[in-house]
């Protein structure tokens, strides 16, 4: 069975980084895309970016386009998320999410394997 785990969260000032990492086990994700969301309080899981399974294609939300990258090393079975000039409402649950497809979606509903959640907090 496969398992993602995200890391990287954490406590960011406004116009801050971070790095979030999305590391995948027991199996290999190199022909899976994967998708980043995150949720905040009292609102609905939202859609950040996608990637494809080579990295040849990338999507982004338009609250995100131009501050964050998405990236994948697939020889470390591993994906990443750039967040550059944050933004106190970029505070939320982000998770990892994987879909048995060389395509990514930023309908949260086609994936098949999602992480646990990692806790992303920017103060103004």
């Amino acid at each position: 069975q496969g398992q993602l785990v995200e890391s990287g969260g954490g406590l960011a000032q406004a116009g801050g980084s971070l790095r979030l990492s999305c590391a995948a086990s027991g199996r290999a994700f190199s022909n899976y895309a994967v998708g980043w969301f995150r949720q905040a309080p009292g609102k609905g899981r939202e859609f950040v970016a996608h990637i494809s399974w080579n990295g040849g294609r990338t999507y982004y939300a338009d609250s995100v386009k131009a501050r964050f990258t998405i990236a994948r090393d697939n020889a470390q079975n591993t994906v990443y998320l750039q967040m550059n000039s944050l933004k106190p409402e970029d505070t939320a649950v982000y998770y990892c999410a994987a879909r048995r497809d060389p395509l990514g979606s930023s309908d949260y509903g086609v994936y098949d394997y999602w992480g646990q959640g990692t806790q992303v907090t920017v103060s103004s």
